[in-house]
């Protein structure tokens, strides 16, 4: 998984297919990151994510808690149109970390 930091910004780069074998090492991955960096926002990028199940959604929401507790944001960006609705179903709009693509034109600033 790749990441950037640019300035107080983390951002990784998620591929291939959020699983529940995948979201254990993406976790760790992420939650070292965040413990290492200490960043203010963090923004899980999902362009090349192909697949994910229920354990995606636990993943964002884990991020999200943990984000809390460092005092950070957690946002979620270039999201597939398919993962889209799932992500909106399961609460995760509550939370206000999904990010409306640019290209269709109702981003969030």
């Amino acid at each position: 998984m790749k990441s950037t930091m640019n300035g107080s910004e983390l951002t990784l780069y998620v591929t291939g297919e959020i699983d529940h074998h995948n979201a254990a090492r993406i976790r760790e991955t992420a939650d070292g990151l965040i413990q290492q960096r200490h960043p203010t926002v963090l923004r899980l990028n999902f362009a090349g994510v192909e697949f994910m199940d229920s354990s995606g959604i636990g993943l964002i929401m884990g991020r999200f808690r943990m984000m809390q507790l460092y005092g950070g944001k957690l946002r979620v960006t270039d999201i597939p149109q398919g993962l889209r609705r799932m992500m909106e179903l399961s609460g995760l709009t509550g939370l206000d970390v999904l990010e409306r693509s640019r290209e269709s034109g109702d981003c969030t600033e």
